[in-house]
């Protein structure tokens, strides 16, 4: 099973003239969602601090299937897709509570990145370590043995 990465309500001033959630708070969501998943393997605030580093999102694809309206619950699941020398990619799932239905889908791409530099840098192989771990954990869930 995938990482619960965020549970939030849809308030009315997310929605927009057409009575559901705009699509500004659905990269919001995902946003938040994204730290809380990059924390589970250690990039964390103190990491960035620590090593210099930031990170650079350089792909984003959202499937937007289920509108949410206002008084909604949502949850994101998130999991890691794929990690390289220096490219995180990464799957967000957003889920009415009330209703299980997937709302969304978001994958992305994101470079590590030594600020100094300003160039793309190779993760740490502790954190490639945890990140390996997380998706080999997540295939053993969804495993039917």
């Amino acid at each position: 099973m995938s990482l619960l990465t965020y549970r939030g309500t849809v308030f009315p001033w997310h929605c927009d003239h057409m009575g559901h959630m705009n699509v500004m708070w659905y990269v919001g969501k995902f946003d938040e969602a994204t730290w809380h998943l990059f924390a589970s393997i250690g990039l964390t605030r103190a990491f960035m601090r620590e090593t210099g580093s930031v990170f650079g999102a350089v792909q984003q694809n959202i499937t937007y299937m289920r509108e949410l309206l206002a008084g909604d619950i949502v949850e994101v699941r998130s999991r890691v897709l794929e990690i390289r020398e220096k490219v995180i990619r990464f799957e967000h799932v957003m889920i009415n509570s009330a209703t299980g239905d997937t709302s969304a889908r978001c994958e992305q791409t994101t470079v590590h990145i030594d600020a100094k530099a300003r160039k793309a840098a190779a993760f740490p192989a502790a954190i490639r370590a945890a990140a390996e771990a997380a998706m080999k954990q997540e295939a053993a869930a969804a495993s039917p043995d």
